[in-house]
């Protein structure tokens, strides 16, 4: 049996109100798909209840260091149990994050701009879809800037957001100047397997710019984004055949904030 190498640093615990599963249930799966380890990136807690019915609470957040340490002690020498984190990124909220990743003992900080959230639309999606398109990239590439996060999760989601006025070619200019940026602020990005199941049946982001993320040379990590155990790993295969038909050759993973990389050849016959 090929030993395992892989991580999904992708998946949720109840406390964000939408995913089923107890930690150890995530790891248990872990083991059966073959991965080395997992990373909890749940639904990060944030200020004045913004989309408060899709995170954890302020003070809910101990309790979630709590779960996913009992999960790394139970399987520990078995599948390798990490803490991190899916931040919500929006201009204005960059003090409020620093102060959150820093006071925490996290291997995996995830980025995330969330375009379906009220907050969100109420702010930026007054000038019609284009344009709230081209907030949602922008966004994109002032969080890499940051320097606050490893990576950012599933960057095209704002494709699903409304669909019928998903067009590429219209903003493809905006998505390479974001990725220009991302690129130069050394940030990875992530193909998200759940997009596979959303309204526009392709990963998250569509392979016309994971290509173009290739072209830049932007590490690549394939996250599950699981809201359930039997999503761990899902679709792992598929996404790095569509990442070798693109033209990466390397995957990546992030464990102690720090980037690993591995070879799709040697990385695909361990699932």
């Amino acid at each position: 049996m090929t030993d395992a190498v892989l991580y999904d640093t992708h998946m949720h615990t109840p406390l964000c109100h939408h995913a089923d599963g107890e930690p150890e249930d995530y790891a248990r799966a872990a083991e059966r798909c073959g991965l080395k380890g997992i990373v909890f990136t749940c639904h990060n807690p944030m200020p004045d209840g913004y989309a408060a019915r899709a995170r954890m609470a302020v003070d809910e957040f101990d309790q979630y260091v709590a779960i996913v340490e009992r999960a790394r002690q139970e399987w520990c020498g078995r599948v390798d149990v990490r803490l991190g984190l899916e931040c919500d990124y929006a201009p204005g909220f960059e003090d409020w994050l620093t102060k959150q990743i820093n006071a925490a003992p996290l291997h995996y900080v995830l980025g995330s701009v969330h375009p379906f959230f009220v907050e969100y639309e109420r702010k930026y999606k007054n000038d019609g879809p284009v344009a709230f398109q081209r907030h949602y990239f922008e966004h994109l590439a002032m969080a890499a800037e940051t320097g606050l996060f490893d990576c950012l999760s599933h960057p095209d989601l704002i494709k699903n957001s409304d669909p019928a006025q998903w067009q590429l070619h219209r903003i493809m200019d905006d998505v390479c100047a974001c990725l220009d940026r991302v690129a130069k602020a050394g940030t990875a990005m992530e193909l998200n397997t759940s997009g596979w199941y959303k309204a526009l049946p392709e990963a998250n982001p569509g392979s016309a710019i994971l290509a173009e993320m290739c072209k830049r040379d932007i590490p690549v990590v394939i996250g599950s984004d699981a809201h359930t155990p039997d999503r761990v790993a899902d679709r792992f295969v598929d996404a790095m055949n569509v990442l070798e038909w693109v033209g990466y050759r390397r995957i990546s993973y992030f464990v102690d904030r720090k980037r690993a990389d591995l070879a799709i050849d040697a990385a695909r016959p361990t699932l």
